[in-house]
């Protein structure tokens, strides 16, 4: 039996009537006669009693159109949660990242995003805060995620996570034997850092007001061109707690932990005020927060 015949039934059974359930199921009567012969020799049993009288449903008739009403309601619902699927629309979320948290922060995100929001098509870019700043604002990015301070008229901020600085030095300097150092030790230091076109720079300087004038500015975009420094015993550096994570580890360094107060970054997204995407940013901020831990896990 068919889908089309069990309606046949059903229609017969509400219309009482060969000919209006035909012209209801838009088929021809004979059509439809042949159906319901049809159901009525592969079961073996009467659903329809043929008369003068018109027509009735036998007893088993109508124990059989009762189920044929809960199998087709079924199908339907199978069909409302087909078309509910088709008809959900993909959106595409751009969103810039600051160097300092691209390379460490995507990795995380990017699969499990795809995972829990399949509809979300998320496109990401790393830059400088400057040129994120005016992404935003002229719509060419929906959001971007950075760190506070963030203040931009129209712009609206969300703090994500708070994230622990780390002192790198090659494993040739004398605090080697030491796990945690004061922010004041860093005076006279040798610090490398960042141009000042990335607001890690100034983040850190602002967090470690011990460093000196000879903190020294490296040009360049990388954190790993830093690290890779440090391990050549060129000078010490400060890094994101993210960065330092063990699958980042060089036997020529070491990493050490800041003496309380710790120093740290606040990283946050920032997304146009009244954004069209807010309802995907959401899920995409629910993302970053359930793996946070792991992002600037020690």
């Amino acid at each position: 039996m068919t889908l089309s015949e069990l309606r046949f039934v059903v229609s017969v059974a509400q219309e009482k009537n060969f000919r209006r359930a035909a012209a209801k199921s838009f088929v021809s009567q004979p059509a439809l006669s042949l159906g319901i012969k049809k159901i009525e020799n592969e079961l073996g049993v009467l659903i329809f009693e043929r008369n003068r009288m018109g027509i009735s449903l036998t007893t088993v008739g109508e124990k059989i159109v009762n189920q044929a009403q809960i199998v087709l309601e079924e199908v339907d619902k199978i069909k409302a949660i087909s078309a509910a699927e088709r008809n959900t629309q993909q959106v595409e979320v751009k969103i810039g990242l600051i160097y300092s948290i691209a390379p460490y922060l995507l990795p995380s995100i990017i699969p499990l995003v795809k995972n829990s929001s399949p509809e979300i098509i998320l496109e990401a870019e790393e830059d400088i805060t400057t040129n994120l700043i005016k992404k935003l604002e002229e719509g060419s990015i929906d959001a971007a995620i950075i760190a506070l301070p963030f203040v931009v008229p129209g712009i609206e901020t969300q703090p994500l996570y708070d994230e622990p600085f780390k002192v790198l030095i090659p494993t040739k300097h004398p605090w080697n034997n030491k796990q945690k150092i004061n922010a004041k030790e860093l005076k006279n230091e040798k610090i490398l850092l960042l141009d000042n076109t990335h607001c890690f720079s100034m983040q850190v300087r602002e967090a470690c007001p011990g460093i000196s004038d000879k903190a020294e500015v490296q040009a360049g975009t990388s954190l790993e061109t830093i690290r890779n420094m440090v391990a050549s015993n060129l000078g010490i550096s400060i890094l994101p707690q993210s960065a330092t994570a063990n699958n980042y580890s060089n036997d020529l360094i070491n990493i050490l932990s800041f003496e309380s107060p710790i120093p740290f970054r606040r990283v946050a997204i920032a997304f146009r005020r009244g954004s069209s995407k807010q309802s995907s940013l959401v899920k995409i901020v629910k993302s970053i927060t359930s793996v946070k831990e792991k992002i600037i896990a020690s």
